[in-house]
C-alpha cells in the first residue's frame, strides 16, 4: 500500500510493523495519553500484540485501512496517526474520526488539516454518509479540532472507563457530520468563491 492521501503539509500512509518504535514513543508520552489512559505507560508487548493488529486491520467495505500514519511531508517525521474507521465491518456508511499526534505536531493545525482531508475523501470516494468523533468532555483541544472540521455537537454520554482517569467523571461527547451537511457547506463555499 502506498500513500493514502496528501495535504499541503502531511502524508497519510498505511501503518506497518516497522512503525512499532514510533508508536511506542507516541503511546508512552504522558501528555499525549492524558485523555486516553491518564498518561499511564504502554509496554512494547501491548503495542505489538494489541495496538498494531488493530491499526493494521483492512476494512473490505472501504477497501482501506482504518488507521493511517501521519508524516511531515517535508522531513518525513512520524507525527502520529489518524483514524477513519468504519463502525460496522460490512458498511462504509458511518466512520469514526480520530487522531493521536505527538507534541511536535500540537498547535500547528495538523489535526485539523489531516481530519478535513479524510472527511473530504470519505464523502467523495469512500461512500461515507456520516462521520462521528468522540472525546472526553474536558478535552477542549480535541473538541476544537472537531468543530473546525465541521462536526457538530450531538450529545454528552457516560463513557465506559474500566479505570477512571482525571476528567472521566465529566463524561464524553460525540460530534458528527453528515454527507448532506458537508455537501451543503461545500456548495456555499463554491458560490462564495465565484467573483
Amino acid at each position: 500500500m502506498g500513500v493514502f492521501l496528501e495535504t499541503d503539509r502531511l502524508v497519510l500512509r498505511p501503518l506497518t510493523a516497522d512503525d512499532a518504535d514510533d508508536l511506542l514513543a507516541l503511546h508512552n508520552d504522558p501528555e499525549v495519553m492524558r485523555f486516553i489512559n491518564g498518561g499511564r505507560p504502554t509496554s512494547r508487548a501491548a503495542i505489538l500484540e494489541r495496538t498494531l493488529p488493530r491499526l493494521l486491520h483492512d476494512h473490505p467495505c472501504t477497501g482501506t485501512r482504518g488507521y493511517w500514519a501521519a508524516q511531515n511531508k517535508d522531513a518525513g517525521e512520524f507525527l502520529g496517526w489518524f483514524e477513519f474507521r468504519p463502525l460496522e465491518e460490512d458498511s462504509p456508511a458511518v466512520v469514526e474520526l480520530g487522531y493521536r499526534l505527538g507534541r511536535s505536531a500540537w498547535g500547528r493545525g495538523h489535526a485539523t488539516e489531516g481530519s478535513r482531508a479524510l472527511i473530504d475523501k470519505g464523502f467523495t470516494q469512500l461512500a461515507v454518509e456520516r462521520v462521528t468523533a468522540n472525546t472526553m468532555a474536558v478535552n477542549q483541544a480535541s473538541r476544537r479540532v472537531m468543530e473546525k472540521c465541521g462536526l457538530s455537537f450531538v450529545r454528552n454520554f457516560a463513557g465506559d472507563w474500566p479505570e477512571a482517569i482525571p476528567g472521566s467523571e465529566h463524561g464524553e461527547v460525540e460530534y458528527a457530520l453528515t454527507r448532506d451537511t458537508w455537501e451543503q457547506r461545500r456548495q456555499v463555499r463554491r458560490r462564495e468563491d465565484v467573483p
